[in-house]
């Protein structure tokens, strides 16, 4: 087949699990074909059967905002002409379904069917807003095909936007031959010299992930165990979080590392990951932290019980309560046998549910059934 997929080419969950799946179907096989304003951070620049196409946004005085959501629809309706698209895979629906919706239109008599997968703020939060619930629900509505990341996610489209289409949910997946246990002794020595347990946090600093609250539980963990915490990633609330290491006297044991490349090495050298998050509708880094052998600490909200086994592969915490967060991890970092046994536990789950070889499958299973019927 060949797929255009658009995605947003930040350090968000959409556009790591965007990149993933093209890199995982280009494997495959299949012909894919990016069309964004950048290229998705991690997209192996001369991967065999991956192209790029960037959206070139034209500034002009009259608009006070550059107008992305039409050039990104010409592009589209350009690639897919161009390359004969079988099929335009949306992740993330604002604007992205919307744009595909414009160029299969443009298109038309062509067909080009459209795959629109929800992945979370773009339903919880963006879809809510009225100034964008009418044209989100419009958009999902006229999509070929929808997808959601886990249940939560689809019974919260249902209720929050009143779609009646069929929503099928397809979990995010890792690549368990990429994901696994670190050997580097050496990378984790240089963040633990005097042989410090390692705690880690990765997210775009928004605040629904609260980012400085994970440096707060670390403080509290820092008085039992002698640990150091990588924080990687950027966003918004990074000062606040860098502000909160100096006012719990632990800036010197924080690292903030940015938007790191090799996320698999971090999490791979680390004993806990932190996500004390006020929502997640799937939580991706929780799963790669499993298929690593990481137990993982988090809050019980939105799709996370979906991924996680509360005492098996980590703790559920109820959300804001960063003093039982702190208290999970440190029984963990103060059990080596326990955590081993977590750490152990949560990849074998991970291989056993959301490994990227069946979850693949599903996508293409559910590609020829959207070609098959339009």
């Amino acid at each position: 087949m060949k797929i255009g997929i658009t995605c947003y080419p930040t350090y968000g969950g959409s556009g790591i699990v965007a990149t993933e799946l093209g890199k995982e179907l280009a494997d495959r096989g299949h012909e894919i074909h990016f069309i964004s304003y950048a290229p998705p951070l991690r997209l192996n620049e001369g991967k065999a059967l991956t192209y790029f196409h960037e959206v070139e946004v034209t500034t002009y005085p009259l608009f006070d905002h550059a107008p992305y959501a039409l050039a990104l629809a010409t592009k589209m309706a350009e690639v897919a002409e161009a390359h004969s698209l079988d099929l335009l895979h949306c992740h993330y629906a604002i604007p992205h379904s919307v744009s595909a919706y414009l160029a299969k239109s443009m298109l038309s008599p062509r067909r080009l069917p459209i795959v629109t997968t929800l992945h979370g703020t773009d339903i919880t939060l963006v879809g809510r807003d009225r100034s964008y619930l009418p044209i989100t629900r419009f958009s999902i509505e006229k999509s070929d095909g929808i997808t959601a990341v886990s249940q939560f996610l689809r019974a919260a489209t249902y209720r929050t936007l009143g779609v009646r289409n069929e929503i099928e949910v397809i979990y995010n997946f890792v690549n368990c031959d990429i994901y696994q246990p670190s050997a580097n002794g050496s990378l984790r020595e240089s963040f633990a010299p005097g042989g410090e347990s390692i705690l880690i946090h990765l997210s775009n600093f928004r605040p629904v992930k609260r980012t400085p609250a994970v440096v707060e539980i670390f403080s509290r963990i820092r008085k039992e165990i002698p640990s150091v915490l990588l924080m990687v990633g950027d966003g918004p609330d990074r000062s606040e979080a860098e502000w909160t290491a100096r006012e719990h006297f632990v800036e010197e044991h924080v690292r903030f590392l940015g938007k790191r490349d090799n996320i698999e090495e971090l999490i791979g050298i680390s004993d806990v990951l932190l996500l004390p998050s006020e929502n997640e509708s799937f939580g991706l880094v929780a799963l790669e932290a499993m298929a690593c052998e990481v137990p993982v600490v988090a809050s019980k909200v939105g799709g996370l019980p979906e991924v996680l086994t509360d005492g098996e592969d980590g703790y559920l915490v109820e959300p804001g309560n960063i003093g039982i967060m702190a208290e999970r991890a440190t029984e963990i970092l103060a059990d080596e046998g326990r955590r081993r046994r977590m750490g152990k536990k949560g990849r074998e789950n991970a291989k056993a549910r959301f490994c990227s070889n069946s979850i693949i499958q599903q996508y293409e299973s559910y590609y020829r059934k959207i070609l098959n019927a339009s």
